[in-house]
């Protein structure tokens, strides 16, 4: 509609500037709306458009940004009260890439702060509701990002997955999530949780939409030095072929008794779906699954005490103004400016790697970590993907975890193990509770087989209408 002139960039960013506007009071899925920026880009996008050469699928397309990747001289606080003042003055890789296509930056999404959470109720500024019951948690850490696709509040956003916080908070807003391959998409300007599972991805309203904005942010960083060296690809290019013969395995460890009977039913109809379509099923096993939870939450704490180190009240962030020393200073400063979930973390992390403690807790869930690998790459020598639920039973409400972590921790438990693996995973609309609550399916492949996953998700998107219901 855009390149046809039949509407404006500045006439749709408007038109979404004015829902953000009505709905967000309610929604809390934006730490900060950049109207400025939002419409100088549009006007830049307009005279592209006229000149009639330069403008891209992207261009003048309206979109929300997780608020822990860098916009240069623009706010990013990654939710947190200890970088409430930050305003960065480099682009992230992936921004840049986005400025390249002349897209619109409506804003900043809420989240877990430092991306430490699953139901974005760790945001230091905020909770994010639930568009489809605001009494409910979006899921997180990408919880405001999933909000406002979900909510119709951005054409599509971007969010971070360290253990599932790209698909986690997709599935509970009924949209579409994907994690790429660890090292697809560059991490430069995106603030570190856990630097060997962190990866940016998108979150949109429907697989093709996934799949365009993934081609954007794709590539080979230099300034990355965990980037992949991949060649360029269209990741649209399989969308709408056939499936038929696809071998999707079924992990009977991602099958217990906790997942909700709506859940499980929805898996079963969507297998079937699938089947229809051509591809082929078998039950398999991943043994060490059921290490995950606990590999990744050693793991991941280990390396955000070691990131989260920076934040000590001298280069940037807050500073305490209470302090007669230098320590006193560094310990004010963060005491005031993280909150209890980063804490906690920082000391899990902090404790198992000391000294007596770092072979029996770190060493070990790096051994464990390479066994859950094997399993995936033993199980992908035969199979082309494997399908599992998203989340083991559909958003839960506000408050309902928060006093219970280890609780808070198992809303995780389908998703982790592919970021301890670096797979990449996707996560579809695949049903709805009898209180019209969506939950998701996932596709999990091998290394670097967006495309295969995109496919099998779009054919699944295509022969269902979930990805067209809203709240």
């Amino acid at each position: 509609m855009l390149l046809s002139k039949k509407v404006s960039a500045l006439e749709l960013t408007k038109a979404f500037l004015q829902r953000i506007e009505k709905q967000d009071s309610r929604i809390g899925a934006y730490v900060s709306v950049t109207e400025e920026t939002a419409l100088r880009q549009a006007e830049q996008a307009d005279k592209l458009i006229a000149q009639g050469n330069g403008a891209s699928i992207l261009t003048g397309i309206p979109l929300a940004i997780k608020d822990n990747m860098c916009t240069k001289g623009l706010r990013t606080t990654c939710a947190s009260k200890i970088l409430d003042n930050f305003i960065p003055p480099y682009e992230a890789t992936v921004i840049e890439k986005l400025n390249q296509q002349h897209y619109v930056l409506l804003g900043k999404t809420n989240m877990d702060e430092f991306a430490m959470g699953s139901s974005t109720e760790n945001s230091g500024l905020k909770p994010t509701h639930n568009p489809w019951d605001t009494d409910r948690v979006p899921g997180g850490s990408s919880g405001g990002s999933a909000a406002a696709v979900a909510s119709q509040q951005a054409v599509a956003a971007l969010g971070s997955d360290t253990g599932g916080s790209i698909r986690q908070p997709a599935a509970c807003c009924g949209v579409v999530g994907l994690k790429p391959t660890y090292g697809l998409v560059s991490r430069y300007g995106l603030v570190a949780f856990a630097s060997s599972l962190d990866q940016i991805g998108p979150i949109t309203r429907d697989v093709r939409d996934a799949a365009l904005l993934l081609n954007v942010i794709a590539g080979q960083d230099h300034r990355d030095s965990t980037s992949a060296p991949q060649e360029p690809a269209d990741f649209t290019a399989k969308l709408g072929k056939s499936i038929k013969g696809l071998k999707i395995g079924l992990p009977r460890e991602y099958f217990s008794d906790g997942i909700a009977p709506e859940v499980a039913a929805s898996i079963d109809n969507a297998r079937n779906v699938l089947e229809k379509l051509g591809a082929n099923f078998a039950e398999v096993s991943l043994p060490h699954t059921e290490y995950g939870i606990a590999t990744y939450y050693i793991l991941a704490t280990a390396e955000a005490s070691a990131n989260l180190e920076r934040y000590d009240g001298v280069k940037y962030g807050r500073r305490s103004q209470e302090y007669s020393n230098l320590l006193q200073m560094y310990e004010n400063s963060r005491e005031d400016g993280f909150g209890a979930e980063v804490k906690r973390r920082i000391m899990l992390g902090t404790y198992v790697l000391s000294s007596g403690y770092y072979d029996a807790y770190y060493l070990k869930a790096q051994k464990v970590r390479s066994l859950i690998i094997k399993d995936f790459e033993t199980l992908f020598a035969d199979y082309d993907l494997i399908l599992t639920p998203t989340i083991p039973a559909p958003a839960f409400k506000l408050g309902e975890r928060t006093a219970d972590p280890l609780t808070m921790y198992l809303s995780d438990i389908f998703t982790i193990s592919a970021n301890l693996a670096g797979l990449p995973a996707i996560s579809v609309p695949c049903g709805f509770s009898s209180n019209k609550l969506p939950f998701g399916l996932q596709l999990i492949g091998p290394p670097f087989s967006e495309s295969k996953i995109l496919q099998a998700a779009h054919s699944f998107e295509q022969e269902t209408d979930y990805h067209l219901q809203w709240p």
